[in-house]
């Protein structure tokens, strides 16, 4: 294993990553040093309701990468794998609240409800309306043995990308929670992974596999998976992962949209291969599929892996989907009508 851009420690790794990444792309953020942030520089004049989101760094793009006009306007990155602090997430909702307030999106885990939750009360405090939308896609830890529930993963992209379009509309806050929360609802995603990350700041490693072997439901942290298995076939892999997936989802009749994500290290060749299976296997079930979206926009550093997500995605969303956007890192969903 090798310790993170081979510095002391996680957090001057964090520190110069994130002035790189203010300096590359100082036309479209801002990244603010105590406490830090990162801050669109421009917004629609249209919309009312700031929208910040957060969590651990190590899976970028994912959240700053996506901070800009069209998505959020402000992400607070916590260390390595860690929640931002209740302070990150309090400066940034002050600095970009709308008249309307500010809509927090989170992904369910503890630290980032723990530390969103204190910067809520304190801006309620300060008179500042805020709502949460809470994304647990993750349906790995869907069961009794998991007190938290759903992880939340990929799905959080879906989430950010349809309501940074609906915020730009002029939709007030109490709207955009209940579409932001609808959103993360209709979505379901499963990981797999072949090998952990191996570049981590301590230069430990989450877990050994064996060439032959794959942990199944692996989570974006390097999460051990409720079960280890014999590597399948590509085709066999991807047949049992969306037939689980599809079991969780709401069956509304909705199409779906597909998002394949890399979990660090998997090339954009393994991503276009995993989608022609699930496109294949969809298929073969009838499910017409209305939007796509294939990248690495959640990694869990270079982890050798991939997550589906698949979402009932309602009509008047697809729109919003296709919009385009200005933020550090290009993201194009591709829509069929």
């Amino acid at each position: 294993m090798s310790k993170l851009f081979m510095l002391d420690d996680g957090a001057s790794a964090l520190d110069l990553a994130l002035r790189g990444f203010g300096r590359l792309h100082s036309d479209i953020v801002t990244v603010l040093s105590d406490p830090v942030a990162v801050i669109a520089k421009q917004r629609s004049p249209g919309r009312r309701v700031g929208l910040v989101s957060g969590g651990g760094s190590g899976h970028e793009p994912l959240h700053g990468g996506f901070v800009g006009s069209g998505m959020l306007d402000a992400a607070a990155p916590g260390r390595v794998f860690a929640s931002p602090h209740n302070r990150q997430v309090y400066a940034a909702s002050r600095e970009v609240a709308g008249p309307d307030g500010v809509l927090h999106i989170v992904k369910n885990y503890t630290g980032d409800r723990i530390n969103f939750g204190i910067a809520a009360e304190r801006l309620a405090g300060d008179g500042i309306a805020v709502r949460r939308v809470l994304v647990n896609d993750d349906i790995a830890t869907d069961n009794a043995d998991t007190g938290t529930g759903r992880r939340g993963t990929a799905a959080t992209v879906l989430v950010e990308k349809i309501l940074g379009a609906a915020a730009d509309d002029g939709m007030s806050l109490d709207e955009l929670a209940v579409l932001g929360q609808t959103v993360a609802e209709s979505c379901c995603s499963l990981g797999v992974a072949a090998r952990a990350q191996s570049t981590l700041p301590d230069g430990d490693t989450a877990f050994e596999l064996g060439p032959d072997k794959l942990e199944y439901g692996v989570g974006i942290h390097g999460e051990r998976a409720a079960e280890t298995v014999n590597r399948p076939p590509l085709p066999e892999l991807v047949d049992r992962m969306c037939t689980d997936i599809l079991a969780k989802m709401p069956d509304d009749g909705q199409e779906v949209g597909v998002l394949i994500n890399g979990l660090g290290s998997a090339t954009q060749l393994e991503l276009y291969s995993v989608f022609a299976q699930v496109t294949e296997h969809l298929d073969s079930r009838s499910e017409r599929i209305c939007a796509s979206l294939v990248g690495t926009f959640v990694p869990a550093l270079d982890m050798h892996g991939f997550s589906i997500t698949l979402a009932r995605l309602r009509p008047e969303w697809l729109e919003w989907l296709s919009r385009p956007v200005l933020t550090p890192f290009p993201l194009t969903v591709v829509t069929y009508v």
